[in-house]
């Protein structure tokens, strides 16, 4: 497992890193993104997931919390962005380093 990325959404918000040559895994719902997430987990550093799946997910998505890798990165998809994913890397964050240095409140 050496640096690769994959990307877990509906189809058309994967498309563009299809086209960066991210491996793509269409998903159209939560059964489906687990499922897939729990396949492709031990072969992918880095999961990007759409936040339309990532917010539903949140409890399973904790699971990853607990090994370095993958690191799950919950991203806008086509509809724009709920604000999910800077929920989760603000929360990221504070346990991390134990304060918030981006977003200061």
């Amino acid at each position: 497992m050496t640096g690769k990325m994959a990307i877990v959404g509906d189809g058309d918000s994967i498309t563009v890193f299809k086209a960066a040559g991210v491996d793509s895994f269409p998903a159209e719902n939560e059964a489906k993104a687990k499922e897939v997430l729990r396949r492709v987990a031990k072969d992918y550093q880095i999961i990007f997931l759409t936040e339309e799946l990532a917010r539903p997910l949140s409890e399973f998505l904790k699971r990853f919390d607990e090994e370095p890798y993958p690191v799950v990165l919950s991203i806008p998809s086509k509809n724009g962005s709920t604000g999910y994913g800077d929920e989760m890397l603000k929360s990221a964050m504070e346990r991390a380093l134990g304060v918030d240095i981006l977003f200061n409140n």
